[in-house]
């Protein structure tokens, strides 16, 4: 009698755990696909954002009457790294960071190249002007710049020198910034200047660069051996271009 229980018990109890089997599998996919993106998706759909706020922020810069030498010095430079947020606390207390595009002009004045993206941090940014946010362009002046954000991370002022760029001057103002490996501009909420960016860390995002190209990538792929193209660059390079042709 026992026997025959247990084999009704069996009979019965299998289909059920096969269908629990069954539920638990489509309720999984349901998940995934009505509700919860891969991390990758959304490092792709920020990094796209970065790059379209970045291109914005070049041209805001480029069109501003106070940054005439930004404009000029733009002409000789190596290297553009472009902050659209620089954010007071945006780490840790007492901190501040943000995360910027990188790009290199090709060998005697060639073709600039895609964006590699990168994060700043330091404790040291100040904000002088009472502001929490601000706009950041770094120009990298020499080799010794470009090589610099090649590496994972590095430390401004350490291993390249920086410089404060002159606001409402042309390049014969700024004769003294010419002599610094990276020359930063800056604006926080309309005034120029302020931030100190002395001993502030530079960090490749690997994160954001292996969604935005769709693979895993190093700076050197990017910027240096220019493997990988994503055509949603392209009104970034193009305004980039534009500044260092102008007459």
């Amino acid at each position: 009698m026992m026997g025959v229980r247990n084999s009704w018990l069996n009979r019965v109890a299998r289909p059920l755990a096969v269908s629990r089997g069954v539920v638990i599998g489509l309720l999984a996919m349901a998940f995934l696909i009505g509700g919860i993106r891969p991390a990758a998706a959304d490092d792709r759909l920020e990094a796209r954002q970065l790059v379209d706020k970045a291109q914005f922020t070049l041209e805001n810069f480029l069109a501003d009457e106070n940054m005439g030498a930004l404009r000029d010095m733009m002409k000789k430079a190596h290297g553009v790294f472009i902050i659209p947020q620089l954010l007071k606390g945006a780490f840790v207390i007492g901190a501040s960071g943000g995360s910027g595009v990188f790009l290199v002009r090709g060998e005697k004045g060639g073709q600039w190249s895609e964006p590699a993206f990168y994060t700043l941090g330091g404790v040291s940014f100040g904000l002088q002007a009472g502001g929490e946010a601000a706009e950041v362009v770094l120009l990298a002046m020499s080799e010794r710049g470009v090589s610099a954000m090649l590496k994972s991370t590095f430390k401004l002022g350490a291993d390249a020198s920086i410089a404060v760029g002159p606001v409402g001057a042309g390049v014969g103002g700024a004769t003294a910034a010419l002599s610094a490996d990276i020359v930063a501009f800056t604006r926080a909420k309309g005034l120029y200047g302020g931030i100190a960016l002395d001993g502030s860390v530079v960090a490749v995002r690997d994160d954001w660069n292996n969604a935005y190209y769709g693979k895993s990538v190093t700076p050197e792929d990017i910027l240096v051996r220019r493997q990988v193209r994503n055509p949603e660059s392209t009104r970034l390079i193009n305004v980039v271009t534009r500044a260092v042709s102008a007459g």
